[in-house]
């Protein structure tokens, strides 16, 4: 069975940092490019980050120089480091693979239940 677990989010205050962990079970990640995702109340999903399969990582303009991707194959786990947080980075996070905002509701098996992070000013 696929599935994708978030942890890590949580209320914290501008400057702060977060780290947050996507554990996935049912296909071999070290075959996946992983992303990162989010969606703030009123806003669409937006792509914040992704790590290929070749280790290869982007991110969106915003995050930039604050957020970094990392994978642990070993342990089926991606992680989104963030740090210096903005109250603009409030949102649910998500975890997917091969997958991407406009393939969401297609692809719903291959993205988690989403995260939580708060970011008060």
């Amino acid at each position: 069975e696929v599935q994708l677990v978030e942890s890590g989010g949580d209320s914290v205050q501008a400057g702060g940092s977060l780290r947050l962990s996507c554990k996935v079970s049912g296909f071999y990640l070290d075959e996946a490019d992983m992303g990162w995702y989010r969606q703030a109340p009123g806003n669409e999903c937006e792509w914040v980050s992704t790590i290929r399969h070749d280790g290869s990582t982007s991110f969106t303009d915003s995050v930039k120089g604050r957020f970094s991707i990392s994978r642990d194959n070993a342990k089926n786990t991606v992680y989104l480091q963030m740090s210096s947080l903005k109250p603009e980075d409030t949102a649910v996070y998500y975890c997917a693979a091969d997958s991407n905002c406009a393939q969401r509701l297609i692809h719903s098996d291959y993205w988690g239940q989403g995260t939580q992070v708060t970011v008060s000013s």
